[in-house]
């Protein structure tokens, strides 16, 4: 079985040997890249801007678009929603030394800094504010007041200090001078505020605040986990200690949020501060908004008692944000940093543990929603409407996907943990990629046959490629990436699903082909 892999798969019905499959996911690729150049940049102008759209209709390959509230047409041009994009083109410009890939993304971004960025640094991007193509006005979410806002966005800050090292270091500080309010305490928020005055960052004093204060700011892991990466990036290019101290300050306050005996969560180290005169009726939706306090508490607590709060909810968002988004993120500043990061790899691989310890049904490859007390909420139906769904919604557990994989098969590459190594064999085998074995190189059975196109499941069966040097992984991974290009290259594009109309430019699938084509040139 495991031999069947160095035969080749089909594309399509045909057949292959290994080394032209090899160069026709590579030239898929190329086909790919080349057509986001073609049709996906701006054409409203002349002359044109160097920026791309989000997307394209696959058909008409015509700039997908967006009404506002007036009903205009917007074509929407936002730089955090293109960075695989970006890393994309930079890896192809490496792996074929044809620059024309990665000086388009070094153009998009230059031109942001040139001209889409305000007195504080921050750029035109994000969540609540981006860039209408058609005329280069900003637009965004109108009742949130066109604030800036990252959360799990992680910039491409290696390519950005390529093109503007002052820029990008400017943007960074202006990133944290907008989004945090109380430096004693380490109040965030996922809002920050445009043309903000300088402030003094990292000479600030710390409080070394107890978790769960009342705060006006939610500290959202998602928005965290972008602060928190910027200080390590920012600290690998400048040296600035004050940005790894902070970075790691931050990164902290949620790990001391966790649970003290389960070692679960968190998702939030703070309590939103009640600032309105709350409205008395539960059955109104508007019950638990977060300006009448903890929303956890007062949807939940009635029932599951006072240990309720958001940051002790651990359902699949938070779990997802927590383990797989912050969990990768802070292993990848490790590798980046060394050891003067170390804590941040020793606080994930604890939180890595600690979940699929309590978290983790064997039987159904699912992960249990839980307070992080370990209280299992499965099955629990909601007595009233609120943050967490209408009353009468069940709470379900949800499967272990190829995310969460990924996150424990990094975990093992840097740490060889066996613990880790469980739950990658029980995940891995679940999804349809056959045994891992009981130990790395014992009794591995791989389904080198599977029907598997995720490009997820790509990048965690490379981790642990390079973590053993087992060539039986490598063979998996091309059968995975010929899967991605059967099931995924559509007319010249890959596409999530083709039964989307639009195409993003910002999907993983040419990223992990290019990761793939790097491993194997790696030992040719």
């Amino acid at each position: 079985m495991d031999n069947e892999g160095e035969k080749g798969h089909g594309f399509g019905g045909k057949r292959m040997n290994i080394e032209k499959e090899d160069q026709y996911r590579l030239e898929c690729v190329i086909q790919h890249l080349d057509h986001v150049l073609e049709y996906g940049r701006d054409c409203y102008r002349e002359p044109v801007t160097p920026l791309f759209a989000d997307a394209i209709h696959h058909d008409t390959r015509k700039h997908s678009s967006l009404k506002d509230q007036q009903g205009n047409e917007i074509v929407s041009s936002n730089l955090a929603n293109q960075q695989n994009l970006f890393r994309a083109l930079k890896v192809l410009s490496q792996l074929i030394d044809d620059n024309k890939y990665e000086l388009a993304a070094k153009k998009a971004i230059q031109y942001h800094f040139e001209h889409l960025v305000d007195g504080s640094g921050l750029l035109q991007w994000g969540g609540h504010r981006w860039i209408d193509l058609k005329n280069l006005q900003c637009y965004g979410q109108d009742d949130k007041g066109l604030v800036h806002e990252l959360k799990n966005h992680f910039p491409y800050y290696e390519l950005m200090f390529e093109v503007n090292p002052l820029a990008t270091q400017k943007f960074i500080h202006g990133f944290w001078n907008a989004h945090v309010f109380d430096w004693g305490n380490l109040e965030i928020s996922r809002h920050g505020e445009y043309g903000l005055s300088p402030g003094i960052l990292w000479d600030n004093s710390f409080a070394y605040p107890e978790p769960f204060r009342k705060t006006k700011g939610l500290s959202f892991l998602n928005a965290g986990n972008d602060l928190i990466y910027s200080g390590g990036m920012l600290y690998i290019f400048t040296k600035e200690e004050g940005a790894l101290i902070w970075m790691k300050r931050l990164a902290k306050m949620y790990v001391v949020a966790r649970h003290p005996e389960t070692g679960l969560g968190s998702y939030q180290f703070t309590q939103a501060i009640q600032r309105e005169i709350p409205i008395d009726d539960p059955t109104d939706p508007r019950f638990t908004h977060s300006g009448y306090g903890d929303r956890a508490k007062r949807q939940l607590g009635p029932e599951l008692g006072d240990f309720v709060l958001e940051g002790r909810m651990l359902l699949q968002g938070q779990a997802e944000s927590i383990y797989v988004k912050n969990a990768m993120m802070q292993m990848e500043l490790f590798e980046k940093i060394g050891e003067e990061a170390e804590e941040l790899l020793q606080w994930t691989i604890e939180g890595l543990h600690a979940f699929y310890q309590y978290g983790y049904i064997y039987e159904l490859n699912h992960f249990r929603p839980m307070l992080t007390n370990g209280r299992d909420l499965a099955n629990y139906e909601l007595q009233r409407s609120g943050y967490y769904g209408e009353k009468g919604k069940i709470l379900k557990s949800y499967w272990a996907n190829f995310r969460f994989l990924q996150a424990y098969s990094r975990g093992f590459k840097l740490t060889k943990d066996t613990k880790l190594w469980s739950a990658i064999r029980h995940i891995a085998k679940a999804n349809g990629l056959g045994d891992f074995g009981e130990k790395p190189k014992e009794g591995v059975a791989l389904n080198v046959v599977t029907k598997v196109s995720d490009p997820n499941a790509l990048f965690a069966v490379l981790e642990i490629y390079a973590a053993t040097s087992n060539p039986q992984y490598l063979a998996l991974a091309r059968v995975i990436g010929n899967n991605i290009v059967k099931e995924k290259f559509h007319h010249g594009f890959f596409v999530s699903g083709y039964e989307n109309e639009n195409i993003s430019f910002n999907q993983l699938e040419p990223l992990a082909l290019l990761e793939l084509h790097k491993t194997i040139k790696k030992i040719n």
